[in-house]
């Protein structure tokens, strides 16, 4: 195990095999440390979490010569919330914020310039691309894939292997790198699994995509839109709207 001298470790932490702490990390109290885990200079962690077996925090991300999303800048040190689980090889990157009470489900990652709110759940194998901003209690599901450049606000449900896209030319033209645009969920949307959401698509507060659709325009609030490409359906049912769950709480 290496721990830098310039690390702050507080009381109650326990470390597993072969944690690697750099430089300036600050872990808070109470947090456990799995096996093989790499914690990258400037890292905070807070109260309560738990980091599983083989992940890495804080990495600084590579760029490919042909990227159009990635810059090159300083990013700010990952900061990790309270009560936050983060699960077996997942590698978050630097200029993360978590908030607390966030689960994050092994083999995730969760690319720079991403926010993501408290309580919200990111499951196995998701991939959160950089420049998103996620929203307070929002679920997503096994293996989907949250393209950059995408907003998903407070309450929405994504299920497995929903896709999201950001490009329009399909890596054709220079012209493409100033329309990238991710799609933007408002309060409360429900994805199906499955589903493909086109690049900068808006899908209304409270709507609902069925499983397997192809959505291709603006989703408008309240309405369930199914199919490919994906077409209005009908009215979201009154007794599915988010402000009649016990679960909402407001803003």
């Amino acid at each position: 195990m290496y721990i830098s001298q310039s690390a702050k470790i507080a009381e109650h932490v326990s470390f597993g095999y072969n944690v690697v702490v750099e430089e300036n990390v600050t872990i808070d109290r109470n947090v456990t440390i799995g096996h093989n885990v790499v914690i990258r200079k400037d890292t905070h962690i807070g109260e309560g979490s738990v980091i599983a077996d083989n992940t890495v925090l804080g990495k600084t991300p590579f760029k490919a010569s042909t990227s159009a999303t990635t810059d090159d800048k300083l990013l700010p040190p990952l900061n990790i919330g309270k009560h936050v689980t983060i699960g077996a090889n997942c590698v978050i990157y630097r200029g993360v914020q978590i908030d607390d009470y966030v689960f994050i489900g092994d083999l995730a990652s969760v690319r720079e310039d991403v926010q993501i709110g408290e309580r919200t759940i990111v499951g196995r194998g998701v991939s959160i691309e950089n420049k998103t901003k996620v929203g307070r209690y929002v679920k997503i599901e096994t293996e989907a894939y949250i393209t950059a450049i995408s907003t998903i606000e407070d309450y929405c449900f994504i299920a497995p292997e929903v896709t999201f896209t950001n490009d329009n030319y399909l890596g054709r033209t220079e012209e493409r790198k100033i329309h990238f645009r991710g799609p933007i969920l408002r309060k409360g949307a429900r994805i199906g699994a499955n589903a493909t959401i086109l690049p900068g698509i808006e899908i209304g507060e409270d709507a609902l995509i069925a499983a397997g659709s192809v959505v291709t325009k603006d989703v408008p609030p309240r309405k369930v839109f199914a199919g490919v490409p994906a077409r209005e359906f009908r009215d979201v049912p009154t007794e599915q709207l988010l402000e009649n769950q016990s679960y909402y709480v407001g803003e």
